[in-house]
């Protein structure tokens, strides 16, 4: 049921339930509407470009496109550690980070301690009166995840684990649904490989026997991948849509929605697959976009059948000399034709209003009728009217009662009604033999290219035949209209906010939605058909329902005025559509209809996550029945996350041999293996020859092993509402390196923790002393602040890139390089900086607690997006924790709030060191323009006073970190009050750089400058520098900027000119010195 596929286009004028695809004119009586073919002309042509782009990978090495990357060493986790078990973090800590050792163990642990089952809730000290609950989207039996699934799964589990942490009742309820076709198709697939026998060969029992001990051995691969993926889902709850207690739910939805009169049995045009003989629903059926004649292969025919041509062919009028010309793709369907309908308005055929055609074959007279529905623009402006066959034209049937003539019957073969010379014959090879009759009765008027769109069974490959059948229907325009007011009133949030518009025009145009499945597996209707001692087959069917057969037959009794005993009573041999079963999965997975302790505390759920592509197909259909059933909404929001697209912009799909298994971007695996899959699928050659293509150009050596928590991270940086989501692998790969990033940082941590005399102070007593302290921890501060909005509002890229930014850039980048001399563990080139204050055995204890929960708090904020790597390092850090034993896992530890770090708070101390960054970038280009690598310049800042203050409380900072030897403040307005030692200005003929339009830094540069660099360095800022400022000149110089550009903005750019203006005029000076050097020599 899991599916990730965008909507194809065509569905996206459907009405939601309908299981009836939509019949463009191109595929019935007239030509299609040119505006309409636009968009699948588009569409044609950007998959056409991206496939050239792939095969043109003679033009690029895939050296050069492909992921660049060596292979680590993997480091194994060797100790005995029974299944279940705590994993041994006292042993020696391993030199770099591996996946495999990482992850070993500890998911068992968590599992076996039950520490994701909302009972663990009664055990936490920061337990709240909160509950939290969601459902995963059940995926299919048969299938296996992919990227887009793993998303689903990153997304959820993050949501999950923050809520667990912030010591809320939290049930995340796993799932697996019995896709009825899916899963059929596979096993009567098997069966015919292995045994040589079709489904018709065995009993509905015996079948059902196969499907059964098919799903046990096969059916836990999507456990096993959820369960690598980290997910914390309450296994002891996991529910499958054909479980006894879920089939007896669905059993009573049915009896529940027919007593109500929202289900019933009518005649109606159904998606039919031939090749399946079932009804489908609208989301397994695929449009391919023709731009004209394309033959292709259909199952049952040896021959490929043309597709993409209009046939316009005449039907001679009665009693008249004239005739009325229509149009068709489907010359075949024109044996089931009751009449010809023109527009009133239309002048051509005012004369023929009334009066009726010959039908050449069957000799039937078709009356003309008048319909407004009718567009005189297309094609002849008349259009043959087939009920049986389109879904137009039956609702043509409907307000003219006209008759319906089934022409082809569910195996695909012409019925009776068409005659002998077509009765029996395959509906695509009629088609032939209908136009070749019409040729030689001089009856047709030509064949032209036509563009269209084709819908095909996702699951056979069979073109769609839109047949007419007695099936049950669920009505749904009130249910429809309750929930379009759900949204309105603000009781149901879908999110992204813009879907809500989506919505609302969706379920406005619904129609009813058949339930009916001509399939063995899935839920049996509980439907009987009642018949009596003296009935007779004329008789009108009479139909009853029950929970079981003797409640059906004590409904038919009383019905019928008959005893129970006189009644005979036969079950509908169908089931019941998939989506029915998923769409009652939040409820009945808590044991509705029972009123279960589970049900009353879980129910409604908290959210519902899921991809955007499922709103209508799913979303809308557990809105509508959870609603109608339980009297209340199934969840109070809707998260919808993009769909996830490969390096090329292309949706994940098996039919284009794209989709990548998570396990195999979590282990690795090599190119090789990945073509083998490829060849595995049932894929068009072409497909095939374009999938493996781009492998070869995307993964030339394979997919490296990037971990579980890298992939997750990745793929929660992404931001998922609104844009659809191109994750490349070296994004991954890229987050791995954060992860050993991480694995370093607590190497050290662990070497200074281990070092240290004095135990680690609490957080609540941990008091900063020096500025770098003061600034990490309010660098901290804030990243928690911005972790605990951002979560609310389930940007959860923003949360992520908010703790890459602290680790990496912050702690690690600036904290750690600046307290590495004053902790004892700089490295031998590093700068030593001699005060008494920070040598103190005070500092270096401070500093100590500083780093410790810096890193120990940046783990619980990272734990929901990488449960093992934090798990790993925060048990690691456990025999250094201040005061009481922690808890047994990270995951049930409170989740850091800000009002926890109040006292950490110092916004001058942030606002400020944006200055020193700034100085620190600058010195270090202008060291670079020299090519020092080892020497220690000394570096003049010529700057205002207040920024002279900032500098000296940062000095140690600003010489760590910009590797100088000495800091020279010169304030040429005067700083005579706020410095503590004589200010001269720099040297003539050092470097200068622009740090902003007050302050500038000078670099003296001892001994011989490499003077050709330097100048080609300089000309080549000057290049990037000048487009800049003349880009901010256009805009200041332009007509209304004092006007429209807000205040602040002015001044923003009033200061970017000024930088950029003074950078220029010191690149020239410096230049004209250099070139001055240079001639001299």
């Amino acid at each position: 049921m899991w599916r990730t596929g965008r909507v194809p286009s065509w569905r996206l004028a459907r009405r939601l339930c309908s299981s009836n695809f939509p019949k463009p004119s191109s595929s019935s009586s007239s030509p299609s509407n040119p505006s309409l073919l636009r968009p699948q002309a588009e569409k044609q042509r950007r998959r056409k470009e991206r496939e050239r782009a792939i095969l043109s990978s003679q033009h690029n090495t895939a050296e050069d496109d492909g992921v660049k990357w060596s292979e680590k060493q993997r480091i194994e986790y060797t100790a005995q550690t029974p299944p279940g078990t705590k994993k041994d973090t006292s042993l020696p800590f391993p030199s770099s980070y591996s996946p495999d050792y990482v992850e070993s163990s500890w998911y068992q642990w968590w599992e076996k301690e039950g520490l994701f089952s909302p009972e663990q809730h009664e055990k936490l000290s920061h337990a709240v009166d909160q509950t939290f609950s969601l459902c995963i989207p059940p995926p299919n039996v048969t299938g296996t995840l992919h990227l887009g699934h793993a998303l689903t799964v990153a997304v959820e589990d993050a949501l999950v684990r923050w809520r667990r942490m912030q010591g809320h009742r939290v049930l995340w309820v796993p799932g697996c649904d019995h896709a009825g076709i899916a899963t059929q198709t596979v096993v009567e697939r098997m069966l015919l490989r292995d045994e040589g026998k079709r489904r018709q060969d065995f009993s509905r029992e015996e079948f059902l026997q196969e499907v059964w001990k098919w799903k046990k051995e096969k059916g836990e691969g999507i456990y096993h991948q959820l369960r690598r993926l980290g997910a914390s889902l309450d296994w002891s709850r996991a529910c499958f849509t054909m479980d006894p207690g879920f089939s007896r739910a669905v059993t009573e939805a049915f009896v529940r929605l027919c007593d109500s009169g929202l289900i019933y049995r009518s005649e109606g045009l159904v998606n039919w697959s031939c090749a399946l003989e079932s009804a489908i629903s609208d989301i397994e059926v695929d449009s391919k976009d023709l731009s004209g004649p394309t033959m292709l292969s259909v199952p049952g025919y040896e021959h490929e059948v043309e597709f993409g041509t209009m046939l316009t062919f005449a039907y001679p009028v009665e009693g008249h000399d004239g005739e009325v010309a229509v149009s068709t793709t489907r010359p075949e369907t024109m044996l089931g034709d009751v009449a010809v309908a023109v527009h009133p308005d239309d002048p051509r055929y005012q004369a023929v209003h009334g009066k009726q055609c010959h039908h050449p074959f069957t000799n039937r007279l078709l009356p003309i009728i008048t319909d407004t529905l009718v567009d005189m623009e297309l094609g002849t402006g008349a259009v043959k009217v087939t009920p049986a066959h389109d879904h137009t034209d039956f609702l043509l049937s409907q307000r003219h009662s006209l008759p319906r003539l089934t022409v082809i019957g569910g195996d695909g073969m012409m019925t009776p009604l068409c005659g002998h010379w077509l009765e029996g014959v395959k509906r695509f090879d009629a088609r032939q033999l209908v136009v070749d009759a019409l040729a030689e009765r001089k009856l047709l008027r030509g064949k032209k290219d036509h563009a269209m769109t084709l819908p095909i069974c996702s699951r056979s490959g069979d073109i769609i035949e839109p047949l007419l059948k007695k099936q049950w229907f669920v009505h749904c325009d009130d249910m429809a209209k309750k929930a379009i007011q759900a949204v309105e009133d603000g009781q149901l949030e879908i999110i992204p906010h813009f879907y809500t518009k989506t919505w609302k025009n969706w379920l406005s145009n619904i129609s009813d939605w058949c339930i009916s499945r001509q399939l063995w597996w899935g839920h049996q209707i509980p439907a009987y058909r009642v018949e009596l001692p003296n009935s007779t087959d004329r008789q009108e069917e009479q139909w009853v329902w029950g929970r079981t057969k003797d409640e059906a037959r004590q409904r038919a009794a009383v019905k019928c005025g008959v005893k129970p005993e006189d009644v005979s009573l036969t079950q509908d041999p169908d089931v019941l559509d998939t989506w029915f079963s998923s769409g009652l999965f939040p409820f009945a997975m808590l044991g509705w209809p029972q009123q279960t302790s589970d049900l009353q505390r879980f129910y409604p759920n908290s959210i519902l996550e899921t991809g955007s592509d499922l709103i209508f197909f799913w979303v809308a259909r557990m809105v509508m029945l959870g609603t109608e059933l339980t009297g209340q909404l199934p969840f109070k929001q809707v998260l919808l996350h993009s769909l996830v697209r490969d390096k090329h912009g292309r949706k994940m799909s098996k039919s284009l041999g794209n989709v990548i298994d998570p396990l195999d971007v979590i282990h690795g695996v090599s190119l090789e293996r990945l073509q083998e899959k490829v060849k595995e699928g049932n894929l068009d050659p072409r497909e095939q020859v374009v999938a493996m293509e781009a492998q070869r150009k995307d993964y030339p050596k394979g997919i490296p092993q990037c971990g579980t928590d890298a992939l997750r991270f990745a793929l929660c940086s992404h931001k998922m509402q609104g844009e659809d989501i191109s994750l490349s692998i070296s994004q991954v790969l890229s987050c791995r390196h954060f992860c050993n990033k991480m694995w370093q940082t607590l190497r050290f941590t662990l070497g200074v923790l281990g070092d240290s005399t004095t135990p680690v102070g609490p957080l609540e007593e941990t008091t900063p002393l020096s500025s770098m302290d003061r600034w990490v921890c309010s660098r901290l501060y804030s990243t928690v602040v911005q972790c605990e909005q951002s979560f609310e509002t389930y940007d959860l890229h923003t949360v992520t890139s908010a703790l890459y930014s602290f680790w990496v850039h912050s702690l690690c980048d600036v904290y750690l390089e600046c307290v590495k001399p004053l902790l004892g563990q700089q490295d031998d080139e590093g700068p030593v900086v001699h005060t008494d204050t920070e040598q103190s055995g005070r500092a270096r204890q401070v500093a100590s607690s500083v780093l410790y929960h810096c890193v120990s708090v940046s783990l619980a904020l990272l734990s929901p997006f990488m449960p093992f790597l934090t798990e790993e390092l925060w048990q690691r850090l456990q025999p250094f924790r201040p005061g009481a034993a922690a808890q047994t896992s990270l995951c049930l530890q409170p989740y850091p709030r800000s009002s926890q770090l109040a006292h950490w708070h110092f916004p001058e101390e942030e606002r400020d060191f944006l200055l020193v960054q700034e100085v620190i970038r600058v010195a270090r280009s202008l060291r670079a323009q020299c090519g020092m690598t080892k020497e220690k310049p000394a570096m003049w800042a010529v700057c205002s006073s207040s920024q002279a203050q900032i500098l000296l409380h940062f000095g140690s900072s600003v010489w760590t970190l910009s590797r100088i030897s000495s800091l020279h403040i010169y304030c040429p307005q005067g700083g005579e009050g706020v410095l503590s030692v004589p200010s001269t200005p720099p040297p003539e003929g050092s470097l200068v750089g622009v740090v902003d339009h007050t302050c500038q830094l000078h670099l003296h540069v001892q001994g011989e400058m490499r003077v050709d660099k330097q100048i080609a360095q300089l000309t080549q800022r000057r290049v990037k520098l000048v487009p800049k400022l003349e880009e901010i000149l256009c805009r200041v110089q332009s007509p209304h900027y004092l006007t429209k550009v807000p205040a602040h903005i002015r001044q923003q750019m009033d200061s970017k000119m000024l930088a950029l203006q003074q950078e220029l005029k010191n690149i020239e000076d410096q230049l004209k010195v250099l070139q001055d050097t240079q001639t001299t020599k």
